[in-house]
């Protein structure tokens, strides 16, 4: 906390004021970087989708253009250790919200009857975040370098075929 009221050119005894524990001002920091990328925006056509199939396509469009800003982020949080509570807990926050994004795409697809009828809409929702992998994605792209419109291609034929009646 230190590090950050310097950053911020406050003291140490303001941040310690606003922020009750450093999970709290390390969640606060990734939903501030999130704001930056402006969210809401890019998850307008996804809560605006007439039906599911739309929502799940433009679900998936918007999570992988988010993942080349946030992984760096992501890969910061995990350096700091599997001990360090406080920046899995910041990062699992924010994992929790692509969740939710997910089951509400889930939920449109059950609710048009498009879900596939094996699947429950939990095994769905966890089916298709396990599918938006962000270190799936870091695999392929930026490890065995799969341009980027590419991977968005077989993951939007992927999901459906996972998740989508014919």
């Amino acid at each position: 906390m230190i590090d950050v009221a310097k950053a911020a050119g406050v003291t140490r005894q303001t941040v310690y004021d606003h922020f009750s524990n450093r999970s709290e001002m390390l969640t606060a920091a990734i939903q501030h970087f999130g704001d930056q990328l402006d969210i809401d925006t890019r998850l307008a056509p996804s809560r605006a989708a007439p039906d599911g199939r739309s929502r799940l396509t433009a679900y998936t469009q918007a999570m992988l253009d988010f993942f080349p800003a946030i992984y760096p982020l992501k890969q910061s949080l995990m350096r700091m250790g599997p001990g360090d509570e406080e920046a899995k807990s910041a990062w699992e926050d924010r994992i929790h919200a692509m969740k939710e994004g997910c089951a509400a795409a889930v939920h449109a697809l059950k609710s048009d009857g498009d879900l596939l009828d094996h699947l429950t809409e939990a095994r769905a929702t966890d089916l298709y975040f396990t599918l938006l992998s962000m270190d799936g994605w870091a695999h392929c792209v930026l490890e065995n370098g799969w341009p980027e419109a590419d991977y968005l291609a077989e993951m939007q034929r992927v999901t459906r075929l996972a998740l989508v009646k014919p």
